[in-house]
């Protein structure tokens, strides 16, 4: 099915986009909020964390397993502001991309950061399956739509100001929802045939973080034909998972490669993406946590703030 959904603009809009004009981006502190996004298709719900910009004080407060400086529950602020959806890896939580999430948030994004089910780090039962690759771009169409509608977000987000930020597997699920058109591999299906994948396309989509995407989903001649939007490309020079090979079915598949910026990360691996780990979960047994040797990723983070901020910034 290929969907693009759309929204008028909210009665309140204009005049809050007109007072966000008028003021600093930068917010004084990050709201926190969660919540359950209903999938009716499944008969599921899925969980959500969202960061945003908020006037209300905040403070170090656990936030799943990490401690994060927000200010739980807290109203949003004055304004009207893009929407910044985070689609994680395989096996992986949107809170691995926590300080990712909180910059933004300081500099003026909602951002919103669910679990993919059965594909996340609690039920992993959907990896390597057509099954995965059918729905996380629907679960993500319906976070967008959930926060969009949402009463609390409704009259404070601009509709068609939507990027979406995704790593490994959330590059494909981000790919796909800006139009790409996926194949599944044999072993992903019980017949072990090849398939087409069915995936919505969201015309709310406007931009695009790729970071060490996976996108051999889109081998196929064709199959990003329909990807139109700017992209920010980052890929690791120490990949094991997704190695350059992915970096090229995306500069060569999409019709405008200009529209594409495009960097190596030198000497990052396929993890350095995630934010850095507390101390005491940083260990050789826990790859996630794990960079090659002499790669700083606590350094590494506030260059990648900066550069997602400033080309989301253009680009939304």
């Amino acid at each position: 099915m290929r969907q693009q959904p759309g929204q008028g603009l909210h009665p309140d809009r204009a005049t809050r986009h007109e007072l966000r004009s008028r003021t600093e981006t930068m917010s004084d502190f990050v709201g926190y909020w969660t919540t359950k996004v209903a999938d009716p298709e499944l008969g599921l719900t899925f969980p959500m964390v969202v960061l945003y910009p908020t006037s209300t004080p905040s403070s170090l407060q656990a936030v799943g397993m990490y401690q994060l400086d927000v200010a739980p529950d807290a109203p949003i602020q004055e304004g009207v502001f893009p929407l910044v959806l985070i689609s994680h890896g395989n096996g992986g939580s949107g809170l691995v991309y926590r300080t990712l999430a909180h910059y933004l948030a300081r500099h003026g994004f909602v951002v919103g950061m669910p679990d993919h089910p059965f594909n996340n780090r609690l039920d992993n039962s959907w990896a390597k399956t057509a099954q995965n690759l059918a729905n996380r771009p629907r679960h993500l169409q319906l976070a967008i739509s959930h926060l969009m509608d949402h009463p609390r977000f409704a009259a404070f987000l601009e509709p068609t100001r939507v990027g979406l930020i995704g790593h490994s597997v959330g590059g494909y699920t981000a790919l796909a929802l800006a139009g790409g058109e996926p194949t599944s591999f044999p072993w992903e299906s019980a017949d072990n045939q090849f398939h087409f994948i069915s995936t919505p396309t969201d015309s709310r989509v406007k931009a695009l973080v790729l970071l060490a995407p996976a996108a051999m989903w889109f081998r196929a001649e064709g199959a990003l034909r329909n990807v139109h939007v700017a992209t920010l490309l980052l890929t690791a020079e120490v990949d094991v998972h997704t190695p350059s090979e992915h970096a090229q079915v995306i500069l060569t598949g999409v019709p405008d490669s200009t529209k594409i910026q495009h960097r190596v990360v030198e000497n990052a691996g396929h993890f350095s993406f995630l934010s850095p780990f507390p101390e005491a979960r940083v260990s050789p047994a826990f790859p996630p946590s794990q960079d090659p040797p002499g790669f700083d990723r606590a350094r590494f983070h506030d260059e990648l703030n900066t550069e997602v901020l400033a080309f989301l910034s253009r680009a939304l």
